[in-house]
């Protein structure tokens, strides 16, 4: 039988509830803390991914998309929202001209680390109530 198949006991849905209701609740704390700086929550995500992007300081509009999970005309729009605001800016690529990379400017830099040092405090606020469900089954004969 595989795990997927087996019955999830009442204990696996108390732990799948309290991760999902510490997992709200950071996700409220986030947003609060976002709209608090005047900008939304979507605003912080997408300078977060663009600063943690693996390997390189910028993201494109594609990659940024599927970071988010959004369609990709949302993300060129939450692009342009950013822009206007002067956290974020467009740049053709050096190495493919097809291709735009979206950078971080110094307004969104500063904005970025004052929200990132909210959440990592946060999350060390948290302790060991915010891990991932442990949901082990019990043997099979």
């Amino acid at each position: 039988m595989s795990v997927a198949s087996r019955p999830l006991t009442k204990s696996h849905f108390e732990t799948l509830s309290e991760f999902r209701y510490q997992m709200r609740c950071f996700e409220r704390f986030s947003e609060r803390a976002a709209l608090a700086e005047g900008i939304t929550p979507q605003q912080y995500l997408l300078m977060l991914h663009i600063k943690g992007f693996p390997g390189r300081a910028w993201a494109s509009v594609g990659e940024l998309a599927e970071r988010l999970q959004m369609q990709a005309h949302g993300a060129v729009a939450l692009v342009s929202r950013c822009e206007a605001l002067h956290l974020v800016e467009r740049r053709p690529s050096t190495s493919d001209r097809r291709q735009v990379e979206v950078h971080l400017l110094t307004g969104g830099e500063q904005l970025l680390h004052r929200l990132a040092a909210l959440h990592r405090a946060e999350l060390k606020s948290l302790g060991s109530t915010f891990q991932v469900p442990q949901l082990n089954y019990p043997s099979m004969p």
